[in-house]
């Protein structure tokens, strides 16, 4: 199973997964709900879910995200 369903805390901020989980839209981190709502205040959250859904139209279901350092 990938680690991603199986850890049990939030990479970004150590919280519970309990509540539910996201993959970050800025790199490949597992984040918990909070982290995910505080995210999406990002001034570059825009820029990188238009980065995301760009490499999906292009077949890329795996792009590590713009602040990944692989982008």
């Amino acid at each position: 199973m990938d680690k991603f369903f199986s850890q049990k805390n939030c990479d970004k901020c150590g919280g519970s997964l309990k509540e539910g989980r996201s993959m970050s839209m800025f790199s490949t981190q597992c984040l918990c709900i909070k982290c995910i709502d505080e995210e999406k205040n990002d001034k570059d959250y825009k820029k990188a879910v238009e980065a995301d859904h760009e490499h999906i139209k292009h077949g890329d279901y795996n792009f590590p995200g713009i602040r990944s350092g692989k982008s």
